[in-house]
């Protein structure tokens, strides 16, 4: 995903939506379901003859709900991209999840995507379209309560990235749910080395406090791994197992990217997580030695030291460690 940009839009928590057949019919009930009728009938339709209306209309009620669906989110994009007002607006709740104070745009209520009455807030159509609308323009997978019951380790992990703390662990148990546990620590454990970083921060969370003994279990069982063990021992405070001298830029270039693809131009956070407390002189040694990690998230960690921190001994650091890596991708290629 996208990482260090200030206007990155964070990564959303997830939303609960019901099934197809649910929103369906919160779209024939909206104001505006009558478009739904040009849409839905083919340009060649016949006109029905006379005493079979009744049929025709039913035949739109039955029309299959994904089809239903497809059809307004055509609508309210049209209707949405027309006017910036009630794009923003919707967005806007939608990133706020709270009631609005006063009247909102008929239009949006008309849509079918703000409820009727007070509280003013997003309805289920609401959230669907806001969820479609976000991930076309930010690409933004918001996710989906119980959606990830079925997947495997590494969607489960990305899935969770957003996910806080309670809503993690109710999604955790569905996912769980008729799994052994220990055959799920496993197939945990065995896709931290190849997800992003804050996939992986939130498996080692996973291994070491939601799954009991038998995560725990998985996650010693990683410690000798290079640079993963370093980076599990890290994250869970672990100092028999500390970093050897060329897993350490690997390390910290690992904490620091796992706050970056949160998103929101957090660049103090990220900084603070390789700063360590250190003075800006043995900052800047410590950036120098990041090139020579080999970790794929190198580059944009130093781009947000180059364009963030305070002290010129540690951007200029950091910009001759960015050209260093550049060099060193030149020679492996």
């Amino acid at each position: 995903m996208r990482s260090n940009d200030d206007d990155t839009l964070p990564l959303q928590p997830p939303i609960r939506l019901p099934d197809a057949a649910t929103l369906a019919s919160a779209v024939r009930a909206a104001p505006l379901a009558g478009e739904l009728k040009a849409l839905l009938d083919p340009p060649d339709d016949p006109q029905p003859q006379h005493g079979d209306e009744q049929g025709h209309e039913q035949g739109h009620e039955r029309a299959g709900d994904a089809r239903v669906l497809e059809a307004w989110a055509r609508v309210c994009r049209t209707r949405l991209a027309a006017d910036e007002r009630l794009l923003l607006e919707l967005i806007r709740m939608f990133l706020s999840r709270e009631p609005v104070a006063g009247r909102v745009p008929q239009a949006l209520t008309d849509l079918g995507l703000v409820r009727q009455a007070e509280p003013y807030t997003l309805s289920w159509l609401g959230l669907w379209v806001a969820r479609l609308i976000i991930a076309e323009t930010a690409g933004q997978e918001i996710p989906v309560m119980g959606t990830l019951a079925g997947a495997d380790a590494a969607t489960l992990l990305h899935g969770l990235r957003s996910y806080p703390e309670a809503e993690r662990s109710e999604e955790l148990a569905g996912w769980l749910a008729g799994r052994d546990r220990e055959r799920a620590a496993a197939e945990i454990a065995g896709a931290l080395a190849g997800v992003s970083p804050l996939s992986r921060a939130v498996g080692v969370d996973l291994l070491e406090s939601g799954l009991g003994e038998e995560g725990r279990r998985a996650l010693r069982g990683l410690l000798e791994e290079p640079r993963l063990g370093a980076v599990v021992a890290a994250r869970t405070g672990r100092e028999e197992r500390p970093p050897t001298p060329d897993e350490i830029a690997w390390v910290l270039v690992d904490m620091a990217a796992a706050l970056l693809e949160f998103g929101g131009g957090e660049a103090g956070e990220v900084i603070d997580s390789i700063a360590m407390g250190m003075d800006a002189e043995e900052q800047a040694g410590t950036i120098a030695i990041l090139a020579f990690g080999d970790h794929p998230w190198t580059g944009r960690v130093l781009r947000v030291v180059i364009d963030h921190h305070p002290d010129e001994r540690v951007t200029a650091a950091a910009r001759k460690a960015l050209r260093r890596l550049r060099g060193l991708a030149d020679i492996r290629t």
